[in-house]
């Protein structure tokens, strides 16, 4: 007898050398699946973004703002369903309409013009209430208190947003403008009887937008300019610091008066010339960290492993320049709002007819006797950038490496 054919030590002669192994629990024996193991979802930030997140979330003042600052900017993207001179929904002979969404003109409510209705005339709500009776061109209040509705017509309604005042509507206020403020206009009016109230919101929302555009785009310009100064060095470098000496030394308030006085003030415009002048903020920054880095054991094990210097800049160098760059943010940002708000102070920002927040400073100033203007400019002005503060102070912390693995 082989060696093949002898049991193995400790069994029987007459004892399998493989054992069966048992049914599956589930009764479906060796033909039963192997259990599943359910996959565990990756999770939407990495391990190190969710200590950061946590260590955002300890900061109070800085996570408060930012809640506080989101409800404030969410609400201002609806500004049309808040503040409106326009009825959110009319109802007209059994039908809906949106006029914040659509145009229509007065004669689809039975009046005579093809112009867009306005909804504030009496003559055109008293229209909209009876279903386009014809006497509401002689009395429209008698009408609509009594109730009158055109015979096989339904009455109508309209549902119109908290403030029913837009930006530019030009109000009726009784009186001189600027008007104090009362029950129909909160903050009051401006010198050209504009609710300043619905000025601030569309003012808020625009501000916000500009430098969420110009923070962005400047950043990013100024990464890259700064990545490649710092990576490459020798003449690369002095070259690009040659150049940005020279563009910072432009006057760029002359450029923007030239800009604007050949093409005309308006919002892209003025965000163009303000990221031109912009971009050099971060590049002093993100040099001295590539500098600095550039002769790191890992850079010149990537080098030696023959990653792209691309790779290299942007997937392993700037997550650890990081910290550096966003602690200058809040300063580009409050600046951002401030050139903003300073060039429509001086009369070269937006156009006239936008609302914007450095209008409302420029009024207050030439309305001492309305000092609900001056008030209102200060604290809307007080409370963004204390929010924004706030919360790029508490990013800064949670980028912060000494905080974020202690």
């Amino acid at each position: 007898m082989s060696h093949l054919d002898q049991p193995a030590p400790g069994r029987g002669p007459t004892e399998p050398a493989i054992e069966t192994p048992p049914p599956h629990p589930g009764g479906g024996g060796h033909d039963a699946p192997p259990p599943v193991t359910p996959t565990r979802r990756r999770p939407f930030l990495s391990p190190l973004n969710q200590r950061r997140w946590r260590n955002f979330r300890r900061n109070r003042r800085a996570f408060w703002s930012l809640i506080i600052f989101g409800v404030l900017f969410g609400l201002t993207l609806f500004a049309e369903f808040l503040a409106n001179d326009k009825p959110i929904l009319v109802g007209y002979n059994g039908e809906i309409y949106a006029p914040i969404m659509r145009f229509y003109s007065e004669t689809e409510f039975g009046g005579d013009f093809r112009t867009e209705a306005v909804y504030s005339d009496i003559e055109v709500q008293c229209l909209i209430r009876s279903g386009g009776l014809e006497d509401c061109f002689d009395d429209p209040e008698a009408i609509i208190e009594a109730g009158t509705v055109a015979e096989g017509a339904q009455a109508g309604w309209l549902l119109w947003p908290p403030i029913p005042y837009s930006f530019d509507t030009i109000n009726d206020i009784q009186g001189a403008a600027p008007s104090a403020p009362n029950s129909d206009h909160w903050l009051g009016t401006d010198d050209t009887a504009r609710d300043v109230l619905a000025r601030v919101i569309y003012g808020f929302r625009l501000s916000i937008l500009f430098t969420i555009v110009v923070t962005i785009l400047t950043s990013v310009i100024g990464i890259i300019a700064g990545a490649v100064q710092g990576f490459f060095g020798g003449w690369t470098d002095l070259i690009f610091q040659r150049v940005i000496e020279i563009w910072t030394s432009t006057p760029s308030l002359y450029v923007i008066i030239i800009l604007f006085a050949i093409l005309g003030r308006s919002f892209w415009l003025l965000v163009f010339v303000t990221v031109l002048f912009g971009w050099p903020a971060l590049v002093g920054i993100v040099r001295a960290e590539f500098l600095r880095a550039r002769n790191f054991e890992y850079v010149r094990a990537a080098r030696a492993l023959g990653v792209s210097n691309w790779t290299i800049m942007f997937r392993h160098m700037l997550p650890n320049a990081m910290v550096a760059t966003v602690t200058m943010l809040p300063f580009i940002i409050t600046g951002t709002i401030s050139t903003l708000a300073s060039l429509d102070f001086l009369g070269f920002g937006l156009p006239s007819s936008a609302p914007s927040l450095g209008e409302l400073t420029l009024q207050a100033k030439q309305n001492l006797q309305a000092p609900w203007l001056g008030f209102t400019a200060f604290f809307t002005f007080a409370i963004m950038l204390s929010l924004l503060v706030f919360i790029f102070e508490g990013i800064r912390d949670a980028f912060d490496p000494r905080k974020t693995f202690q």
